[in-house]
């Protein structure tokens, strides 16, 4: 979920110059081994899929608010990603959407994960987010506003932390959502923090990155906890976050050989990698040329974009078309609303890749 253009150079993550032993926040036991990770992918299929918000959600407030959740929808586009063989989506929370009511916001997210499980989905699940609009609030969500990409997309938490009481409320809603869901089979990987240090944050989201892979690895659960590498200048951030991550997870946007030379560089700590963020046409970033390499390599494949609604991410970060008319290529997405791809050759690209 970029905003600004991001080229991964191998020898920027050379020069962080990690630990082979990951001296992490929360103590020796907490983060996996490199054979426990490992083993841990080699347990399941080729993990591929797409960021999903459903059509009719502007953002993570209006997909899980008790107003707006529509699990007939969910189940419908669901529906589309099982056809092709996906087996992962990856779903932004919100911790403003918790707040206003932390059982019927569970309850929702169970409903959501029986509906996955039907269609043989897993769920890759978001914590914090720091893209986007800064200021989220409960309630009615905006209109899109035409031709504009992910226009109503909220950041969490967004606003500035400045007191213990900030840290102490997220604090427990992580704490609910990882107690309640720790052992749950139908959740894939927590993702915790989605692009750390965005919207110009830079080094101000260490405090939260810290407390949250501190919470986290304090609960332990089952499944694998990770923060996605995004910006290879924020070198605090990035430290952080692969000495405290199960499995390396990444996002990248760019053509093949660039995304080919991150892979290589990452395979330096020895344990298996998603890409939980690729695609966007216009950049050559394309299912013909990414995701046939990232099977070849045998990394995680998580597009950006799956059924294109009121997130507007047909439409390019920075190149808005106010009057709202369909872009002569899609920048992300995969169908329209009714199910027909945007592109055959990608789908039957995408099915042969699963085997259907």
């Amino acid at each position: 979920m970029k905003i600004k253009s991001q080229i991964f150079i191998s020898a920027l993550l050379l020069c962080l110059s990690f630990s082979a032993r990951a001296k992490h926040l929360a103590g020796d036991t907490s983060i996996w081994s490199p054979q426990r990770a490992n083993a841990w992918y080699a347990s399941h299929k080729w993990i591929n899929g797409a960021n999903f918000t459903p059509s009719t959600a502007i953002n993570q407030l209006e997909m899980w608010q008790a107003d707006t959740f529509d699990p007939q929808t969910i189940d419908r586009e669901l529906g589309y990603a099982e056809g092709i063989g996906f087996n992962a989506m990856r779903v932004f929370l919100h911790s403003v959407a918790w707040k206003e009511d932390p059982k019927g916001f569970k309850d929702k997210v169970n409903t959501y994960l029986t509906i996955a499980n039907r269609h043989h989905i897993q769920t890759i699940f978001v914590f914090f987010d720091d893209c986007w609009q800064a200021n989220p609030k409960p309630g009615k969500q905006p209109d899109p506003k035409p031709g504009i990409h992910n226009s109503g997309w909220v950041q969490d938490p967004g606003r500035p932390l400045t007191t213990p009481a900030d840290f102490l409320e997220l604090k427990a809603y992580v704490d609910d959502i990882l107690t309640t869901f720790k052992h749950d089979k139908r959740v894939l990987l927590w993702d915790l923090y989605n692009e750390p240090g965005n919207s110009n944050k830079k080094d101000k989201s260490i405090p939260l990155l810290t407390k949250i892979f501190e919470w986290a690895h304090a609960i332990r659960p089952e499944q694998p906890l990770s923060v996605g590498l995004w910006d290879m200048d924020l070198k605090d951030l990035n430290k952080i976050q692969i000495e405290n991550s199960d499995v390396i997870t990444y996002h990248n946007y760019d053509v093949p050989e660039v995304h080919l030379r991150l892979i290589k560089s990452l395979r330096q700590y020895n344990r298996r990698l998603i890409c939980t963020e690729y695609m966007a046409r216009p950049r050559g970033s394309t299912f013909q040329n990414i995701m046939p390499m990232l099977r070849k390599e045998n990394v995680g494949a998580i597009n950006w974009g799956f059924v294109s609604g009121k997130t507007n991410t047909i439409y390019a970060w920075d190149k808005p078309m106010p009057d709202g008319s369909e872009p002569k290529l899609w920048f992300h997405d995969i169908f329209r609303k009714d199910g027909q791809p945007y592109k055959q050759d990608e789908v039957d690209l995408i099915k042969q890749l699963n085997g259907k």
